[in-house]
């Protein structure tokens, strides 16, 4: 499905663009930050790293109101490894908590079992006219350990 995975790129393109410059979730590190009231995402304490570098995140969420299609992002960093996507995932906006996880492996880079901070978002694609433009319904920072898997 193309224009599943050209939304999805565009989804999660615009969430790093933006989530880069957005500001700064106001809760302390891993608490659950809304956007709007009852919307929150949570990231576990513990990703997981294969042998072969891909990474695992995961963690909880719940949204509202979304009449396009929403995605759940991830990006972590790690010492000198700047902040790179873990792939990415749908959401259901549907007022429900829901598990999300997603893996990836960081482009030209290496991490490793330790400490690490990962940053989450749940972003909407609402057709505006006719482009569409991310809304954010929920985003947190969580410092968490990356453990061999």
């Amino acid at each position: 499905m193309p224009v599943r995975r050209s939304l999805l790129a565009a989804a999660l393109g615009a969430t790093a663009l933006l989530g880069a410059t957005a500001a700064p979730a106001a809760a302390a590190p891993g608490a659950r930050a809304a956007a709007a009231p009852g919307e929150y995402i949570t990231v576990d304490p513990t990703g997981r790293i294969a042998a072969d570098g891909t990474v695992t995140l995961s963690g909880t969420y719940r949204c509202t109101g979304a009449t396009g299609p929403a995605f759940i992002g991830s990006s972590i960093s790690q010492g000198t490894v700047r902040q790179q996507g873990i792939g990415g995932s749908g959401a259901r906006c549907d007022g429900v908590e829901h598990r999300w996880q997603n893996s990836g492996k960081p482009y030209g880079q290496t991490l490793r079992p330790g400490a690490a901070h990962v940053q989450a978002t749940v972003v909407e694609l609402r057709r505006s006219g006719i482009i569409l433009v991310p809304v954010f319904h929920a985003q947190t920072d969580r410092d968490i350990t990356l453990v061999q898997s």
